[in-house]
């Protein structure tokens, strides 16, 4: 997920739901001069991706322990905050059903558990934050990718580009990238995908490079809508 941002430097980036900090961390070792806010619930969660970004020397960053939905509030009301629209926001929203089994570890529980208007709110509260032109990138399992791009729709975002994660060659998606723009007005694409691991399990190249080499993934795509690099798919 983070790979398929289009940040440069200098722009401001929100994440919610950042967990302990993984996504900031991948991004900001990518792209230099981010300006990064992550929103996070769970205070003992959030303190720990406080002390993730210290100890990889993450300058810029800042942990809000809150619920994304209040964001809007809590930046307004913020007097030191800057005009607080982001170029740029992502997340992994919670999609577990209500009645789902639990997990055995209740933060990780809350963390994946959503109400029925959970994604609905979380992308509605998202277009409030983006600039014009900005852009949101979800991950999200296939089974919800019908729901997602029309609570986009619903609110603005749009020219919305899809990128299947297959498991191994040969098999179905069931997480899926999606990446849009508030205002956008393009109609939806299905990229070429990634295929994550060889049939030993390791992973493919093209996943190798982006885990261990930071590479981004379809960074050309939103300014060359006509061609997109199939490389992503290499096995």
């Amino acid at each position: 997920m983070a790979a398929l941002i289009p940040a440069r430097p200098g722009n401001r980036v929100l994440e919610a739901g950042c967990g302990a900090g993984a996504g900031l961390l991948c991004l900001k070792a990518r792209v230099e001069n981010l300006a990064v806010t992550g929103f996070e619930i769970d205070p003992a969660t959030a303190a720990l991706a406080r002390i993730n970004l210290i100890l990889n020397a993450c300058n810029d960053t800042e942990i809000v322990t809150n619920d994304i939905c209040n964001a809007g509030q809590i930046l307004r009301d913020a007097p030191e905050t800057p005009p607080f629209r982001f170029d740029h926001i992502f997340a992994n929203p919670p999609w577990h059903q209500e009645n789902a089994t639990a997990s055995p570890e209740p933060r990780r529980d809350k963390a994946r558990r959503a109400r029925k208007d959970t994604l609905h709110r979380w992308i509605s509260t998202f277009a409030g934050l983006l600039r014009e032109k900005g852009s949101l990138t979800l991950a999200i399992p296939s089974t919800r990718l019908a729901e997602t791009l029309a609570a986009c729709e619903k609110v603005r975002i749009g020219s919305a580009e899809i990128i299947p994660l297959w498991p191994h060659e040969g098999e179905e998606s069931r997480i899926v990238l999606i990446r849009a723009r508030r205002g956008g007005q393009a109609g939806s694409r299905i990229l070429p995908g990634l295929v994550l691991h060889k049939d030993d399990g390791s992973f493919t190249p093209a996943a190798e490079a982006i885990l261990r080499n930071g590479q981004p993934l379809f960074p050309e795509s939103f300014r060359s809508p006509r061609r997109v690099s199939g490389h992503q798919k290499e096995l």
